[in-house]
């Protein structure tokens, strides 16, 4: 069984690897203004996904994926010999869409904001639908007693003596 801690550190080194060969060695017009996100590697060491993303458009996702997958067989000597391990793991990139997603919550949190501002404008001018104190309250006669006098307050639950 491989150490966690093991793992979260050779994914790290993964990443920081990657970066470093992407931003120095790889000279390949169609790589765009990519970042290296985050990469991950199975419990075996066997397989690492890293996580990127590229400034621009479609066509230049495009163009930065198949730039890295031409990259790929450098990448991953590169990556095997600074880990040191028995098997150098296989690479494989994956387009990390958080700007989409980011986009995607900022226009839920914009469509939640209409409706609470709608809500707050028509409950500006609703009315209860039936009396404004809906409980039964005991009207106090002119000595400062209740109504309801044959009751024992302390004792006796209210309108327990009621038939």
């Amino acid at each position: 069984m491989t150490d966690p801690a093991k793992v979260r550190r050779h994914a790290e080194r993964v990443r920081e690897l990657v970066a470093s060969v992407v931003r120095s060695q790889i000279k390949d017009p169609r790589l765009g203004m990519i970042t290296i996100t985050d990469a991950r590697i199975t419990a075996d060491l066997r397989e690492a996904t890293v996580f990127y993303t590229v400034l621009g458009d479609t066509a230049e996702q495009s163009s930065t994926a198949a730039a890295l997958e031409s990259a790929k067989g450098m990448l991953r000597s590169t990556v095997g010999k600074a880990l040191g391990l028995r098997h150098s793991p296989s690479l494989t990139f994956v387009l990390d869409n958080v700007q989409d997603q980011v986009k995607q919550i900022d226009d839920l949190l914009v469509q939640a904001r209409t409706a609470d501002a709608e809500v707050q404008r028509l409950a500006a001018g609703a009315r209860y639908a039936g009396e404004a104190q809906p409980y039964r309250v005991d009207e106090e006669d002119e000595d400062g007693d209740s109504a309801d006098e044959g009751a024992d307050d302390e004792h006796t639950p209210r309108g327990a003596d009621r038939p």
